[in-house]
C-alpha cells in the first residue's frame, strides 16, 4: 500500500497511516516533518480517529521500543504525544537519574517551563535518530501544562527522567531534535555508550571526550 500523500486533508492522511496496520513507520532525521513545528489540536479530528491514532502512537512506542513518541515523528505534523516508561533499571541508575516508572499517557498540546534553575545533563537518544546518543543538558524540573485525549486539563511538575521525558516529546513538537539541544562533543554510537559510558551518570565520559556538564 502507498504511503499517505502529504497533500491530503490531515484527518484522510492518518487514515491512510493507520490502514497501513501494525506498528507506524518512524521518520528519520533529515525529514523537514521534523522541522516546521506542529498544528494545535482543535478537534480536527474525530473521537474515533482521535483514539485510533493515539493507540497506534502506543503500539509504535513500545514495538520501537521507546519512552515518548510525538506525532511528527510518524509523519503527522499535530502537536500530540504519547510517553509511557516502566522505568526497569538499577536502584543506583534510578537514584543517579530520578528515573521512575511513568504511566501510558497522552500529552495534547504541551507546553513547559522550568521549575527553578537546576539543570542535568545525561546521554539521550531519539528514535528518530537511531544508533546514536548525546549528553543533553535540560531542566531537571519542570511544569508541564496542556491536555489529555479527552480535553481534561495538564497541569503537572514533572522531575527527574520523567522531566527529561516530556522536554524531549515536546521539543518534537516545535520542530527541536535533541540534538540541537546535544553536547556533540559527547556523540557516540549506542554501541559504544554501552561500552564505555554506561555508568549511572556521564562524568567519565565528560572527562574522556572533553566536554562539560552543567
Amino acid at each position: 500500500m502507498a504511503s499517505p500523500s502529504p497533500r491530503a486533508p490531515l484527518a484522510e492522511r492518518i487514515e491512510q497511516l493507520l490502514a497501513l496496520g501494525g506498528p507506524l513507520p518512524i521518520v528519520a532525521a533529515g525529514d523537514p516533518v521534523l522541522r516546521v513545528g506542529t498544528e494545535r489540536y482543535d478537534g480536527q479530528l474525530d473521537p474515533a480517529l482521535l483514539a485510533r491514532f493515539v493507540e497506534a502512537l502506543r503500539v509504535t512506542m513500545h514495538a520501537a521500543p521507546g519512552v515518548g513518541l510525538a506525532a511528527p515523528q510518524v509523519g503527522v505534523e499535530l502537536r500530540i504525544a504519547v510517553i509511557e516508561d516502566p522505568a526497569p533499571v538499577p536502584e543506583e541508575v534510578r537514584v543517579a537519574r530520578g528515573r521512575v516508572p511513568q504511566p501510558f499517557r497522552v500529552l495534547v498540546n504541551p507546553s513547559y517551563e522550568p521549575v527553578g534553575s537546576a539543570r542535568a545533563g545525561f546521554f539521550e537518544g531519539c528514535l528518530s535518530v537511531p544508533g546514536w546518543q548525546a549528553v543533553v543538558a535540560r531542566h531537571a524540573e519542570v511544569r508541564l501544562r496542556g491536555e489529555d485525549e479527552h480535553g481534561r486539563p495538564l497541569d503537572e511538575v514533572f522531575s527527574g527522567w520523567p522531566a527529561r521525558i516530556v522536554q524531549h516529546e515536546t521539543d518534537h513538537l516545535d520542530g527541536l531534535l535533541y540534538l540541537d539541544r546535544a553536547e556533540l562533543r559527547s556523540l557516540s554510537a549506542n554501541e559504544t555508550v554501552a561500552q564505555r559510558w554506561a555508568q549511572p551518570t556521564p562524568e567519565t565520559a565528560a572527562r574522556a571526550l572533553g566536554f562539560e556538564l552543567p
